[in-house]
């Protein structure tokens, strides 16, 4: 798959964008950086088009943006011209997803059924855009496209939103979701860029879905963890359960049979999508010890440690 395709996976939501002022792009990518998603998928729509992406990419040089709602090749042309590092339309016109393979310019055309898909299949492309997604079936039709062309992913666009995020990226061919409901016209032209800011936020904590999802604590001993879950047990009804290297209480409570990570222990936070957390927190400025990365058969990462501490404990992403 394309770098930059894959980029926007790890994000994975594309901020849908429709300008009619190029003035209000400078503070709508901030909105979005300071939100949490540094990505724009800028509809060819309007004339600000073109100046909004430039304005956006010299001014956010971070942010990964792309120009939308093309539906000709000298549209590609004005957007790449403009800084655009990808291209998406409504349908699929196979003389502009050609001249996009051959000027390796990353392309997703919409598409809505077999066909569609086998002609991306044969123009060389692994990633299509479906829309308009819940007019066309939502994750439903996708699901029964998707069995035949094993190696293909989509990005859905159209009538997604924060109450059907999750259905829709919790399935594995699906690259990310194309949505403008923290970007609506109305909060742009009101100028309601905090709004938006908040509105993105509350997208990407939907996505990735935080929760504790256990406490460990560092035991001096077998001995004394058995003491310690044994404790809890008594007290909350907190079932033991011992493992390897640890002894539980209940699912919320770890004791460790000897000294881990952690001054005192550690905290486990479940999360949604474990790569896009992780590409998440990287943006915010957090590291992560990768030495202590756990991978399943088909090499997900399952739980990864951060390299500093929080309040005398070891906090670590789990897979939900």
């Amino acid at each position: 798959m394309n770098q930059i395709l894959e980029k926007i996976q790890k994000i994975g939501i594309v901020p849908v964008v429709v300008l009619d002022d190029a003035k209000d792009a400078a503070p709508l990518a901030k909105a979005l950086c300071d939100g949490g998603l540094p990505c724009a998928e800028v509809t060819f729509r309007t004339a600000a088009a073109k100046d909004a992406i430039k304005t956006m990419t010299a001014e956010f040089p971070e942010m990964l943006v792309g120009a939308g709602t093309v539906l000709t090749i000298e549209q590609v042309d004005a957007a790449v011209e403009a800084g655009a590092r990808f291209i998406v339309s409504p349908g699929l016109n196979p003389k502009v997803v050609k001249y996009c393979v051959d000027h390796d310019i990353p392309v997703t055309p919409g598409t809505t059924n077999p066909s569609d898909i086998e002609q991306a299949l044969e123009l060389g492309l692994d990633v299509v855009k479906f829309f308009p997604a819940e007019a066309a079936g939502g994750i439903k039709m996708i699901k029964a496209m998707a069995a035949p062309y094993v190696n293909m992913k989509f990005m859905p666009t159209g009538g997604i939103n924060a109450s059907n995020l999750k259905d829709y990226l919790d399935f594995p061919k699906i690259l990310a979701c194309g949505g403008s409901w923290m970007v609506s016209k109305d909060l742009i032209a009101a100028g309601e860029f905090d709004r938006i800011r908040d509105l993105t936020r509350e997208a990407v904590q939907t996505m990735l879905g935080f929760e504790i999802a256990h406490i460990g604590i560092n035991a001096a001993d077998e001995a004394d963890a058995d003491r310690t879950a044994g404790m809890f047990e008594a007290m909350f009804g907190f079932t033991k359960k011992a493992g390897n290297s640890s002894i539980f209480a209940g699912t919320g409570v770890e004791v460790m049979k000897a000294p881990y990570l952690g001054t005192n222990g550690h905290i486990a936070v479940r999360t949604n999508y474990m790569d896009r957390a992780v590409n998440y927190l990287e943006t915010q400025g957090y590291e992560f010890d990768m030495e202590t990365a756990k991978y399943n058969q088909k090499g997900a990462m399952t739980a990864v440690y951060f390299k500093d501490e929080i309040g005398g404990f070891a906090v670590h992403l789990v897979q939900a």
